[in-house]
């Protein structure tokens, strides 16, 4: 079971943490032209787009790839 986790690199990285980051850096309206997903574009919050991320697969992808593609410094 150690080490599964070596090449992964949002290991330890909460789902809520990725997408605070995200909004901090990009906010609602353009993380909403970036990846198309109602729970971004309407009314959007934390909490009903976490609940929509951890249940649907394709859109939690998207995010992470994002989160992957961008430059936190």
């Amino acid at each position: 079971m150690a080490g599964q986790q070596d090449n992964n690199p949002l290991h330890g990285i909460t789902l809520e943490t990725i997408l605070a980051r995200l909004v901090v850096h990009y906010g609602w309206p353009r993380l909403g032209k970036m990846i198309s997903i109602n729970c971004f574009r309407s009314n959007p919050s934390v909490k009903s787009s976490l609940k929509f991320l951890r249940r649907t697969e394709w859109a939690r992808k998207k995010v992470e790839a994002l989160y992957l593609k961008t430059s936190f410094k």
